[in-house]
């Protein structure tokens, strides 16, 4: 397995030598929130197991931090930081003792993407949080993890005799979801902006789902055929409900979200790569 970004939002994944029995993991997560005194740190380390036991890979499609607990954030608050974090190199030190946590599984990580609180924090205090992590991760742990943006393409590139690919269309998210759709109705519309892609991953709003949209098409030479559009809403790490005795989520009249992540399985099948979506959801 090889790989690299081929441009800055695209980075491409080749799988060379595929025969019978071939198959690839790749847990998909978003909105780990990892810093927040929510995150359940032990449902990442569990999952983050079972990708080493499957020798597969993580791609990560933002809000890896929370970071909101800065002196200057409008959001902090004291009941929600870490203990461990009332420092005042604050930003500093949540890069550092992610990178600790991540450290046994750097190897694993494919990419880490943004979303809008790392964006936030680059704006604010001019300090990229995924950038620096990366860097950690690759330079002191022997990983090759690559940065992505807050939208972009995978694509996995498979040789088995016979050349085909798999697109995978990333974009942190944006709004808030619905109390009713979930999020759900954006697959439509996504399906017409990005024809290019066999998946599409979308996180941001604490929803956990997969939808498949089937597609009509004609082939160069001119044959009709059809094929499966995967879209993906990846869930959370940070159980900000607990038991709704109070706090943000429980206040502002919100329900509790899923907790969890998705995999999406490549595997060889009479002579063709096919694609398993399967959920890590609670």
């Amino acid at each position: 397995m090889n790989i690299k970004h081929t441009s800055r939002n695209v980075c491409t994944v080749h799988f060379d030598n595929i025969s019978a029995g071939w198959e690839f993991w790749l847990l998909n997560t978003s909105d780990r929130h990892h810093d927040s005194v929510f995150c359940d740190r032990k449902l990442e380390k569990q999952h983050l197991d079972e990708v080493v036991e499957r020798n597969g890979m993580v791609a990560d499609y933002g809000d890896f931090f929370d970071a909101m607990q800065g002196r200057f954030d409008p959001r902090r608050s004291f009941a929600d930081l870490r203990p461990e974090y009332a420092r005042e190199d604050y930003l500093d030190f949540v890069i550092k003792d992610a990178a600790n946590f991540y450290a046994p599984y750097a190897k694993h990580f494919l990419m880490i993407g943004k979303g809008n609180h790392e964006q936030s924090v680059l704006k604010h205090n001019g300090v990229d949080l995924v950038g620096n992590l990366v860097h950690r991760l690759n330079s002191d742990h022997g990983g090759n993890v690559q940065a992505g943006g807050y939208g972009g393409y995978i694509r996995f590139l498979f040789n088995s005799g016979k050349k085909t690919s798999k697109n995978l269309k990333y974009f942190h998210g944006a709004g808030g979801g619905g109390p009713v759709t979930k999020g759900v109705i954006q697959s439509n519309r996504q399906a017409v902006i990005y024809p290019d892609a066999d998946i599409v991953i979308n996180g941001h709003i604490h929803e956990a789902w997969h939808v498949a949209i089937k597609r009509e098409h004609i082939s160069n030479k001119g044959v009709v055929y059809t094929e499966i559009q995967h879209h993906i809403r990846t869930a959370t790490y940070k159980d900000e409900w607990q038991d709704g005795f109070d706090g943000f989520m429980v206040e502002r009249g919100n329900t509790p979200k899923p907790v969890g992540a998705y995999w999406i399985r490549f595997f060889y099948h009479n002579g063709k790569i096919e694609t398993e979506i399967l959920s890590a959801v609670k």
